[in-house]
């Protein structure tokens, strides 16, 4: 049997193409504009042809070329293209990056090009409600592919964080609908893990001099905020004279995740591009008197415990939380391949 292939559209810094690649897939090529990202995905996957470059300037049909693909020879096309501007945070209040937001239709246009037997979007849920999604799919049906949209939670499949995301499948050709649920196909799968689980494990895999083994440094005053933080509780357990001015004039339904700890016995929540900052979340140790380590934030990413990542602390930050979970890229790649073949 020929080994299904996987091309990684907006690579980041590899999660999916680590997770494709425990799928069974041989991950082709990335494209990726960030510099960081792209050293990072690199140095990890050296096997697969990346592109560091802004997708909008990659000439798709002579990216196929120098790979030597002949129409429809791949298995998988990935996209996940920046999702940011279409967060509920960002639709909220008007700051939708309407440029960043047009990448998605990008995927048109590889499509075109390597017409693979199937596409795979993953995005935040929030991309349901925009008409790019629909200009997406409309075009896909037109070149012969059947979609359909999911919603995707990966705290229900053994990744130690809740992280809700909108799942586009297209399948070329396929002549029966695509399952209505796409967890059923993985249902093998499932399970659940804590914070507690995932640094029980990453103790036992202790890396030596581990550069991601650092949290983010704080002012003595912020130490001492996180020190009068209990077990379990957040910013509205602080003590007067640790409450910040700002989170005063706030009504107790904002903000409500700043200076949060995390509990063990629960995932994680989602890692954003702050996942270490103890301001911007429940990212602060269940215990102990700081904010998650970057190791500690990639395995609840649930990357390998020696996946080197390249940058400074904020670009390593940033890639770990705009990741796509390792497993959960193993779990929708089986999916995919299953759904094929059925």
């Amino acid at each position: 049997m020929t080994q299904p292939s996987a091309i990684d559209l907006f690579a980041g810094a590899g999660g999916a193409t680590q997770g494709l690649m425990g799928a069974g897939f041989d991950v082709l090529a990335a494209v990726e504009n960030d510099s960081s990202a792209a050293a990072t995905h690199a140095k990890n996957h050296p096997s697969a042809h990346l592109w560091e470059t802004d997708i909008r300037r990659l000439p798709a049909s002579a990216m196929r070329k120098q790979l030597g693909l002949s129409m429809g020879e791949l298995t998988l096309l990935k996209t996940c293209p920046p999702c940011q501007g279409f967060s509920s945070l960002a639709s909220g209040k008007g700051l939708a990056d309407q440029e960043r937001n047009d990448l998605v239709v990008h995927t048109v246009r590889f499509v075109r090009a390597f017409m693979p037997q199937s596409v795979l979007l993953e995005n935040v849920p929030g991309l349901g409600k925009d008409a790019r999604l629909q200009y997406v799919r409309e075009s896909l049906s037109k070149l012969g592919y059947v979609s359909m949209v999911y919603r995707f939670e990966a705290s229900e499949f053994a990744i130690p964080q809740r992280r809700r995301r909108l799942i586009m499948l297209a399948v070329r050709g396929k002549r029966k609908e695509l399952p209505s649920d796409i967890s059923d196909v993985v249902s093998d799968f499932r399970g659940s893990m804590s914070v507690r689980d995932a640094f029980s494990e990453l103790q036992l895999a202790v890396r030596e001099n581990d550069p991601l083994d650092r949290s983010r440094r704080s002012s003595e005053k912020v130490l001492s905020r996180i020190a009068a933080i209990p077990v379990g509780g957040g910013r509205f357990d602080l003590p007067e004279e640790h409450q910040l001015d700002c989170h005063k004039r706030l009504d107790r339904k904002t903000a409500t995740a700043s200076y949060g700890r995390m509990k063990w016995d629960s995932p994680s929540p989602t890692m954003t591009t702050r996942c270490t900052t103890p301001a911007c979340g429940t990212f602060i140790h269940p215990e102990e008197h700081r904010g998650i380590t970057l190791r500690e934030a990639a395995t609840l990413q649930t990357f390998p415990r020696d996946y080197d990542f390249q940058g400074d602390y904020g670009a390593i930050e940033r890639q770990i939380g705009n990741a796509v979970p390792v497993r959960m890229a193993t779990v929708l790649g089986t999916a995919v391949q299953r759904i094929i073949a059925s």
